[in-house]
């Protein structure tokens, strides 16, 4: 049989074992638990037909209905799963190594998780059908929507926050990595928003996750970590592209001690054209012109003339400055004794990072 499990030990046996999610994938595609594979009971259409069913005529005629569905599915569904083990290559070598330490757990038996929406009928009679051909399955109390209870109550959870401050360019991102090699504890919210958070911050990134995968993800990301020590986050605006940092978690680090580091505006400028250099005309053009107003006219109009130009130095020195008024601005809303400044003549992420650490 099937054995049900609190979030708490789901998340520890995803380490090891992969994750099924049988919602459909408009459901699946809205937010899921990272690394999930969706292994869909129902297409989108067939769910909104058993709902529309269970609602106006009952529980019966609605599982009846999923019942005539899902008959001819049954040996696709295994042999999807089968792909998926196959393909999921270190969860499958991580069950067949170590022993089994779930009560009632058969040695040699392959292992999955799953889970559906609440952790009902979809994910059970799923279950029932892979336990019969041979795996052994732990689904998920209270399923997806536990889950998500789970990230919002993480994300609102007190936690020392540290923010690293400095103006666009100051290779902030670089200085973030140079930390978690020196075993501090960093989120980098710019990578799991797909997105470095100016109007160029798109250009050459994924496209950005819903808002919900990105809580999903972020709060994963925070559960990795020994809560009672620091966590370096990077000094952003409330919004990263069109992703919004969670009110709680946006409350806390606006209260937080700020490293910032102050480097000059021409070594700044030109770590920005380097950056910048690799992308397309066309990619940068779009960025200024989405930022004509607040850049003004003329300034807008200087920089893209530089850019034709091939001169992307004096596009970035332009961009530049309008970013800097924008980022003193924010830095103004904070209390003055949080930050701590740092003077640095150049970008050397690995010595920023052994200088700043003394902030704690």
């Amino acid at each position: 049989m099937p054995t049900s499990i609190d979030i708490e030990q789901f998340l520890i046996l995803s380490r090891e074992y992969p994750i099924l999610d049988v919602r459909t994938p408009a459901e699946f595609e809205k937010g899921n638990i990272p690394g999930a594979h969706n292994l869909p009971l129902f297409t989108n259409e067939e769910r909104a037909i058993v709902g529309t069913i269970y609602k106006q005529q009952g529980r019966q005629p609605a599982l009846l209905k999923g019942l005539e569905l899902v008959g001819p599915k049954m040996k696709e569904l295994v042999l999807k799963v089968e792909t998926i083990i196959n393909q999921d290559t270190t969860s499958i070598a991580s069950s067949m190594e170590f022993v089994p330490t779930m009560e009632g757990e058969r040695a040699g038996v392959r292992s999955i998780l799953m889970h559906c929406w609440r952790g009902g009928m979809r994910s059970s009679s799923v279950a029932w059908l892979l336990e019969l051909y041979g795996y052994k399955v732990y689904t998920l109390k209270g399923g997806y929507k536990f889950f998500r209870r789970y990230v919002l109550a993480t994300l609102d959870g007190n936690r020392k926050y540290i923010i690293l401050g400095g103006r666009t360019g100051s290779g902030k991102t670089l200085v973030l990595k140079k930390l978690a090699e020196q075993s501090e504890q960093v989120v980098d919210l710019e990578k799991l928003a797909h997105h470095k958070g100016s109007s160029f911050g798109s250009i050459g990134e994924e496209k950005q996750p819903t808002q919900e995968q990105f809580e999903n993800c972020l709060a994963i990301e925070l559960k990795r970590f020994d809560p009672l020590k620091h966590i370096w986050l990077e000094d952003e605006s409330r919004l990263i592209g069109k992703k919004v940092i969670p009110a709680g978690m946006w409350e806390q680090m606006r209260a937080a001690k700020v490293a910032y580091i102050d480097i000059p505006f021409n070594i700044r400028a030109e770590y920005l054209t380097k950056e910048y250099g690799q992308f397309t005309k066309k990619e940068l053009a779009e960025a200024i012109t989405r930022i004509t107003k607040r850049l003004g006219g003329l300034q807008a109009k200087q920089a893209l003339e530089a850019l034709e130009a091939n001169d992307l130095k004096t596009t970035c020195e332009i961009c530049l400055a309008y970013y800097d008024k924008t980022y003193d601005h924010g830095l103004q809303q904070r209390e003055t004794a949080t930050v701590k400044k740092y003077i640095f003549e150049k970008i050397d992420a690995d010595f920023i990072a052994s200088e700043i650490k003394q902030v704690k």
